[in-house]
Order: structure tokens, then C-alpha cells, then sequence
């Protein structure tokens, strides 16, 4: 399976650098990406089309690996950075770096902390009266989301900076994938290895996390340690994905959860194959954002809340069907 989702990225990969608004040959494709031409055709293949693909890709697999992440870590299919308020809050965080003229290089730090103070307060609201439940976790996040989205807006209103590139940023907060400073790719990917390494490394320990936090301690698991390593690998990978590109939904929650059914129940085979599954689901998404209505481009997000909604709502109505 592992070897299949593979091979599943790299043809994506391929299809979407080869396809786009602009008709170009395969041939004068592989010539740019060697490095033996240095016409138009060679820009728009190594300095828009590669680069979105790489980020997208990037971005897939930071979003399915915290899905996964935090699916195991509250018990609950229907968590998943944007629907916690992990997205939003890392994106609050990142537009406060933009509006003050932070370097490129800063906002995906600056995106690290809100999405770490996100799920921080979420997971605390989540308790207030006992074990979280799904309920709380999406009120928590949905307050926490529109909080974020209301002090968005009031940055774009007042900061002259932002204003000057309004439809950039626009776009980019509906989950627009787009580079425009490789350097920022090259940070945001440091960040997402770095997180994919912890999540590796933590997703064994959340198999003991099924029967709940008790039953964890029980088997030796440091339960407390165990949850703010989970929460920071999380918001980690999900404050790198909104850097790349701003609010991309539903991946984290789609991915894993269909994943699930395929692999088992153990984290750590299901962040593995997460990883491939999530790069290759954004890629495609992109791919149709750049050429459902070309020459004109969707952002990617609109095409992955447009197949994830009705999913959640699916898993939302199955969840309550269960507990009735």
C-alpha cells in the first residue's frame, strides 16, 4: 500500500507539472527541468509550475499528518487542524508577521506559534468539565476560528501593507497554493520534516491512547508528556502548511479517516501512509484549481472544501447515529 501511494504522488507529481493553463510540449518539459533551455516555457515550468508542486505536495502531507496526529490523540474522526482552529489560528499568526514586515523566512515560525497556541486553547476548552468530547472539540475550534477570521479582517482593514497586495492575500487565505520566495518553501519544508520525524516517532504511543488517557498511564505511557509533544508536532506541521498556503481544508480530516479502513488501526502505519496519500490528494486538488477555469485559477481550497464538507457532514451525521 505504502509502495502504491508512492508511486500515486510521483505520477501526480508529473501530471501536474506537465498540464496547466499554458499548452507545453513533454519534451520542452523535461529540456527545462534539465536545464537545457531558458526560454518562457523554461520559466513558467521551474520558477511557477515546480515549485507549486513541490508546496503542494508539501502541504498534503503536513495537513494529513496532523489529521492523523490529532484523530488518535483526542479519539475522535472528525479532527483535523481546520476544523480545531489549528489552521486558524496559525493563519492569524502569519498575516500579524506579514502586516509588520516580517522576512519570508519568519512566517512560517510566526505560523508554528498561533497554530501552538491554537490547539493549546482548544484542547483546554475541550476539558472544561471532563473528558473532551466531539461536541467540544468543534465548538471549541469553530469559536476559536471565527475569533481568528474576525482579527484577520481587522489586519487587512487597517495595515497599509497588506492592502498594497489584498487579492495575493486573499487568495492565499482561501488556500491558494502559490511561491513566490523558494527560500520560504525551502523553511516551510524544514519545518514539515522536522514535524514528520516527531509524528513518526509519537505515533506508537498513541495506539495506547484508543481505550483513553487512563488506560494509557496504565501502560506506561506518559500521558501529560506525551500529549503537548503530539500537540506541538501538530501545530508544527499545520503552521507550515498555512505559510505555504493559507487555509487549505479537509485534508487532514478526509485522508486519514479514509486511510483508516486500509491500513489498521496502528498510528504509526497510518501516518506513514498519510504522508504520500495527503501530498498526492493536494497535488491533484491544485492541479484542478489551475485548470477547471482556465486561463483563470480556483484556489485549492475551494476544491478541497467542495469534496470535504459533505464528508464531514457524513462523518458528523454516522458520529450522532452511533452515540443515539
Amino acid at each position: 500500500m505504502l509502495g502504491a501511494l508512492v508511486a500515486l504522488l510521483a505520477v501526480a507529481m508529473a501530471v501536474a507539472v506537465l498540464a496547466g493553463a499554458v499548452a507545453i510540449a513533454p519534451g520542452d518539459v523535461l529540456a527545462a527541468l534539465a536545464g537545457r533551455s531558458a526560454g518562457p516555457e523554461a520559466t513558467i515550468i521551474r520558477e511557477l509550475r515546480l515549485p507549486r508542486v513541490l508546496a503542494a505536495a508539501v502541504v498534503g502531507a503536513a495537513l494529513a499528518a496532523a489529521g492523523a496526529l490529532l484523530q488518535g490523540l483526542l479519539r475522535n474522526p472528525l479532527a483535523d487542524p481546520f476544523v480545531t482552529g489549528t489552521s486558524a489560528g496559525a493563519t492569524l499568526a502569519a498575516v500579524s508577521a506579514l502586516a509588520v514586515g516580517a522576512p519570508a523566512l519568519a512566517v512560517p515560525a510566526a505560523a508554528f506559534g498561533g497554530a501552538l497556541a491554537a490547539v493549546w486553547v482548544v484542547w483546554r476548552l475541550a476539558r472544561v468539565g471532563g473528558a473532551p468530547t466531539v461536541v467540544t472539540v468543534l465548538l471549541a475550534g469553530v469559536v476559536l476560528t471565527a475569533f481568528s477570521g474576525a482579527l484577520v479582517t481587522l489586519l487587512l482593514t487597517a495595515s497599509d501593507r497588506l492592502a498594497l497586495h489584498l487579492r495575493a492575500t486573499l487568495g492565499w487565505l482561501q488556500g491558494g497554493v502559490a511561491v513566490i520566495d523558494q527560500g520560504e518553501l525551502a523553511a516551510a519544508a524544514l519545518f514539515v520534516a522536522v514535524g514528520l520525524v516527531a509524528a513518526v516517532a509519537l505515533a506508537p504511543r498513541l495506539d495506547a491512547f484508543a481505550f483513553g488517557e487512563e488506560t494509557a498511564a496504565t501502560l506506561g505511557i506518559d500521558v501529560g508528556r506525551v500529549t503537548a509533544a503530539t500537540l506541538a508536532a501538530t501545530a508544527l506541521l499545520a503552521g507550515a502548511a498555512v505559510a505555504l498556503a493559507g487555509l487549505v481544508g479537509f485534508v487532514g480530516l478526509v485522508v486519514p479517516h479514509a486511510l483508516r479502513g486500509i491500513v489498521g488501526a496502528s498510528h504509526r502505519r497510518l501516518v506513514l501512509a498519510a504522508v504520500p496519500a495527503g501530498a498526492a490528494t493536494l497535488v491533484i486538488a491544485d492541479l484542478g484549481a489551475r485548470t477547471l477555469l482556465a486561463p483563470a485559477e480556483l484556489p485549492a481550497g475551494v476544491i478541497t472544501g467542495l469534496v470535504g464538507a459533505p464528508f464531514f457532514l457524513a462523518l458528523l451525521v454516522r458520529s450522532r447515529r452511533i452515540a443515539a
